[in-house]
């Protein structure tokens, strides 16, 4: 299964929506057990507080060295997943 990593922090309002549609998404037959979703909380590192803390929620797909920043819908994320 491809890493899926979803880079959040606690409070993150928009991480909850963001959630909400990945959700969606990965229950889709096309996208079932092709990922490991991975949520990760930037407040636990000083790099990733730099590098995502004005842009979460960020979607990241490690192999493919692609990233997916808010805001996103479904049809962003169907995309992003392919």
């Amino acid at each position: 299964m491809e890493p899926l990593i979803f880079y959040t922090t606690l409070g993150c309002h928009l991480c909850e929506q963001g959630i909400e549609l990945v959700d969606q998404v990965l229950a889709d037959n096309a996208f079932n057990n092709r990922f490991e979703f991975l949520e990760q909380d930037i407040a636990e590192d000083d790099q990733l507080i730099e590098r995502y803390g004005v842009r979460i929620p960020v979607l990241r797909r490690p192999e493919q060295d692609s990233e997916l920043g808010w805001p996103f819908d479904i049809n962003n994320l169907a995309v992003f997943l392919k």
